[in-house]
């Protein structure tokens, strides 16, 4: 029986704490990364809640120490993609007519033990799998993680509270239902809280999920499920199916009860599986809801009255950051000739001020790229630009993978505004700037905005505040997270629900009522009195 109607859940965003040295967070972190370094995890698939051990096995490295194995987990194939589609159908009968307040204090659990006993657990994970610093992992395995878990639930109890109206002889509700089949979520490598956030938001509105984390990140995504485990969520709701894309995205993507795809990753990737779906459309028995966030090569502009201070501070920032691998990285960037001899002394000091190395080292900027491919990629384009006519670097270009994929954070100047670093994702410590005459500022407008095919993120530096209005209209379709007077990013939770147009997804914002809405079917219901 529910007879209740509970008032609004309240949210608020979690406090990043600073690990100061000598501070009980900081003892806790540096204990907990000695403990897992010195530590070997063996991580199975599971379905259903069982453990299951394939014997097919890949190892979990460290990326700033790549000979440094800290765990190993088995895959999936086929026959587990199978086995785990039939669970989450069978667990589906039993969680969807749970009571919402049941499924949702689950994940507010998860929340508080996320920023309490596990904080330092997921912290390391992230750090040494990921190669993200303290104060990277911080912001987003804990407190961005724990902010995803909570505005989810405020956000779902203000949706179920949207009913309509009622005359005096009808009785009208809406019922917001889960999706009839299963959900299958994909996570990437970079953060650990959208890890949790891609299985995590369809399952609290009441669907079950079949989950495959990113292969670099395997490590961190098994210690979310075991979180959630804890926090109470039953067997069978979340699905946890390492593998190679190859041996398991037919037999899931043509399945006839998937319901929904929740992807962050590469746009061809996506456009892959939006493709498998569309070729499968006749066979399944609703149309799958696609929710994907892709690639960004996302922007900054300067005006000629741009504080040239914070530009180059906040440009360093926004480029640099976990060695350029967020979605949301500033890549490209548009500064006028007249500011350029100061900016470009302000932004040579800023980062060179940047430590590169292990992340366990607390004083380190930067850490490694993920992965031998990535670091390769990577290398490939600053040849490219060493080699190239039209472009010189200013600062950094340097490779070493002898013993992590260490990358310096590198700077390039082209005199080509359609130059391949300025066009092309890269998704590494890489900036390319290109100097234009202030008089063509509207010019640069337009060809920032025609560059690209991406529409993630962008930001604009400018005091004139009509200026900021020009470039707020001109560059509506380029970002569909826009900034002014600061980097293009560190969206919060519930301050900046984020998400991009273009071929950089389907901007559905994570973290907000928006995203909720995909994985509910709602269900509206009259009853005549009289």
């Amino acid at each position: 029986m529910n007879n209740c109607i509970t008032k609004k859940v309240e949210f608020k965003n979690e406090k990043v704490l600073k690990y100061l040295p000598g501070s009980s967070e900081r003892l806790e972190l540096e204990s907990a990364l000695e403990e897992m370094q010195n530590s070997f995890l063996e991580i199975p698939v599971i379905i259903g809640g069982k453990e299951i051990k394939t014997g097919n096995k890949q190892k979990c490295i460290i990326p700033h120490d790549h000979k440094k194995i800290i765990g190993e987990y088995h895959l999936a194939g086929e026959k587990e993609a199978k086995m785990a589609i039939e669970a989450a159908l069978k667990a589906k009968q039993t969680w969807e007519t749970l009571p919402w307040e049941h499924r949702v204090s689950i994940f507010l659990k998860a929340a508080e033990l996320a920023t309490g006993p596990w904080r330092a657990k997921l912290n390391a994970a992230t750090m040494l799998t990921q190669s993200k610093t303290y104060k990277q992992a911080e912001i987003d395995s804990v407190c961005e993680l724990a902010d995803f878990l909570r505005y989810n639930a405020a956000c779902l109890h203000e949706i179920y509270s949207n009913q309509p109206i009622s005359t005096q002889n009808v009785i009208n509700r809406i019922e917001y239902r889960p999706l009839e089949g299963f959900i299958f979520a994909v996570s990437p490598f970079n953060f650990t809280s959208i890890a949790s956030n891609l299985p995590g938001a369809p399952s609290i509105a009441g669907n079950t999920i079949v989950w495959k984390p990113a292969s670099s990140a395997v490590y961190s995504g098994y210690l979310v499920y075991q979180l959630f485990k804890e926090a109470g969520l039953p067997d069978g709701v979340i699905n946890f199916i390492p593998a190679r894309s190859s041996d398991i995205s037919n037999t899931i993507l043509c399945n006839e009860n998937l319901s929904g795809i929740h992807f962050t990753g590469s746009t061809e990737v996506f456009q892959d599986m939006w493709k498998t779906v569309g070729e499968n459309i006749t066979n399944y028995k609703s149309f799958p809801r696609l929710v994907g966030e892709t690639g960004g090569k996302n922007y900054v502009i300067a005006h000629p009255s741009a504080d040239i201070q914070a530009l180059s501070k906040l440009l360093v920032e926004g480029a640099f950051e976990y060695q350029g691998q967020k979605c949301s990285a500033a890549s490209r960037a548009y500064i006028p000739k007249s500011i350029w001899n100061n900016c470009k002394d302000n932004l040579i000091q800023e980062v060179s001020k940047i430590k590169v190395g292990d992340v366990t080292e607390f004083t380190n900027f930067m850490g490694a790229v993920i992965d031998a491919k990535s670091f390769n990629n990577i290398k490939k384009y600053i040849e490219f630009a060493k080699n190239s006519k039209d472009a010189q670097i200013i600062f950094g270009g340097n490779c070493d993978d002898s013993k992590g994929y260490f990358i310096e954070p590198t700077i390039i100047l082209t005199s080509n505004p359609h130059f391949k670093t300025m066009k092309e994702e890269i998704f590494g410590p890489v900036l390319t700037i290109y100097l234009y005459e202030d008089e063509e500022f509207e010019e640069i407008l337009d060809l920032a905005a025609n560059t690209s095919k991406y529409g993630l993120t962008g930001s604009i530096f400018a005091e004139d505040p009509y200026v900021l209005v020009k470039a707020e209209q001109a560059l509506t379709h380029t970002a569909g997270n826009f900034y002014l007077n600061t980097r293009p990013t560190g969206a919060v939770v519930g301050q900046q629900p984020f998400g991009g147009s273009r071929l950089s997804g389907t901007n559905d914002k994570a973290g907000s009522k928006l995203n909720l809405m995909r994985w509910i079917s709602p269900r509206t219901i009259t009853e005549k009195l009289a």
